[in-house]
């Protein structure tokens, strides 16, 4: 029996990566739309950003820019050039979307389960987006696809663990008025 050749997966180009950095961050910035009308909690490190701010009072763009320094650094020793350049582009993008979405569509009911639903297809589809091309948003992303792609270690299983964390965390820490309402200017920029 013959089995047939399997080619190397073919490199993207400009476009491709241009046109999934975009698709992925919009996804993204949908989600996180969803879940600021919905008042869920997010995950990862602007999850640990927003509970720290709770936790000291430090303001959440502070702590998001000093939480995700090191994982800039470990990006660009571990994942490379390309993938962290490739980030910074999709956090920059994400930052215009997440400010941008609220003056272009307004929500104005949500049921909270269909947020969690719809918002967490879209945020898990737009980072697959991003890692198909070789990108992510940053944090707990970047470990994750580092431990898939030396260790073996599925992304999705590896970031569910870092995010159930992150949402441990912020039970224990966020007072309860703010545990169902995180602001999305919150988790875009300091005031």
């Amino acid at each position: 029996m013959n089995l047939p050749h399997r080619h190397p997966p073919a490199r993207h180009t400009v476009f491709d990566d241009t046109q999934g950095i975009f698709t992925g961050t919009l996804f993204v910035s949908l989600a996180l739309l969803m879940f600021n009308q919905a008042g869920l909690l997010t995950g990862g490190t602007a999850g640990l950003a927003f509970v720290l701010h709770y936790a000291t009072g430090v303001s959440f763009g502070k702590l998001f820019f000093l939480v995700n320094l090191p994982f800039y650094w470990f990006s660009w020793k571990r994942m490379g050039r390309e993938f962290t350049l490739k980030t910074f582009l999709a956090i920059g993008l994400l930052s215009l979307l997440t400010e941008w979405s609220p003056q272009a569509m307004s929500i104005g009911q949500i049921h909270p389960w269909y947020a969690a639903i719809v918002g967490g297809l879209l945020l898990g589809s737009g980072c697959l987006f991003l890692a198909r091309h070789r990108a992510s948003l940053g944090g707990a992303t970047i470990v994750s696809l580092y431990l898939q792609e030396k260790h073996g270690i599925r992304a999705g299983k590896a970031q569910m663990a870092i995010d159930s964390v992150v949402v441990l965390l912020a039970l224990l820490v966020v007072p309860p008025q703010h545990s169902f309402k995180p602001s999305l200017q919150l988790l875009c920029h300091a005031p």
